[in-house]
């Protein structure tokens, strides 16, 4: 008699069946070691290892710190929609690839789509576009950098919210320059992306080109595609929800919400990895929790990663 195995339900987002399955034994026990999903799942070591990996690159999974390694489940709701997120932002890549071939000429009869080329013409219109801003610029930070970041222009009532890549923000200084205006932090950008007024999309294509979009469904589909990451990312700037956690404590757990650890969270932070396994323990207290995934689920619930 052949055991039964739940039908896959992830195979449309990109994950193979034994991802899944594998995913599937984590969600039964978490906190489990290599050796522990070999047991349950049956499988060889250097099989478990490998499928380990797919899911640590798809975000399915997450390794904590300590000998021996465990590993926790994404919670599945975040999980899918991280991966759904992913596809959409593939489409939209791919529109964008078709639109460029298809364009061999500066602009379009519509005036809709602009292709900038050249280091100095590009990296003069990134900084034309948020001078000529009225309402918001969003945008979309990951790296490599050809030119710098675009620095928020406070004037005129101009609004920036920054979704940035995780490893955009290696030092200290990063994440203190980024806390300094509205912000939050994802494990994998997907693009670059400025958006100003939601008017204009500038992306950059390679070093030296880039795509600008006018009004247009491209455009539209960019705009939602930004606040959906924005909606998944995590804030950088803890709230002010009144609670057992200080401010420094909740930006510890956004931290460790977004998948570092410890000593990427301590190298962030500029402090040393034993304050920063001193505070979390202080905060698993402070949630009546016994991991950090635990305590991750009851600060969201109570509001204090939003």
């Amino acid at each position: 008699m052949h055991s039964y195995r739940p039908a896959p339900v992830l195979e449309a987002l990109g994950v193979c069946s034994e991802d899944e399955q594998l995913y599937r034994a984590l969600l039964a026990r978490p906190e489990s070691t290599t050796t522990d999903l070999a047991h349950d799942t049956a499988w060889p070591a250097t099989r478990v290892g490998r499928h380990l990996r797919s899911l640590l690159s798809l975000g399915l999974a997450f390794r904590t710190p300590g000998r021996p390694a465990r590993y926790l489940p994404a919670v599945p709701e975040a999980a899918v929609e991280l991966l759904a997120l992913r596809k959409q932002a593939a489409i939209v890549e791919a529109r964008l690839g078709a639109s460029v071939l298809t364009s061999e000429f500066h602009r379009d009869d519509a005036g809709l789509l602009t292709v900038i080329r050249g280091s100095e013409a590009v990296t003069q219109r990134f900084f034309q576009a948020q001078l000529t801003a009225q309402e918001e610029v969003l945008l979309l930070d990951r790296p490599p950098y050809v030119v710098l970041p675009i620095e928020p222009r406070r004037a005129h009532g101009v609004s920036y919210r920054t979704v940035y890549d995780m490893r955009s923000l290696s030092e200290p200084a990063d994440v203190a320059a980024a806390r300094s205006v509205g912000c939050r932090m994802l494990r994998d950008v997907p693009l670059k992306l400025v958006l100003v007024d939601r008017r204009t999309a500038l992306l950059p294509t390679s070093p030296d080109v880039l795509v600008e979009l006018g009004p247009s469904s491209l455009l539209n589909a960019l705009v939602r595609l930004f606040e959906l990451l924005w909606q998944q990312a995590t804030p950088l700037t803890p709230s002010a929800t009144e609670g057992p956690l200080t401010s420094e404590d909740r930006q510890l757990l956004s931290l460790a919400a977004a998948g570092l650890t410890d000593q990427a969270i301590a190298r962030r932070l500029g402090v040393a990895q034993r304050t920063v396994e001193r505070r979390m323990q202080r905060i698993l207290k402070a949630l009546d929790a016994t991991t950090r995934f635990q305590a991750g689920l009851r600060a969201g619930q109570r509001g204090l990663l939003v």
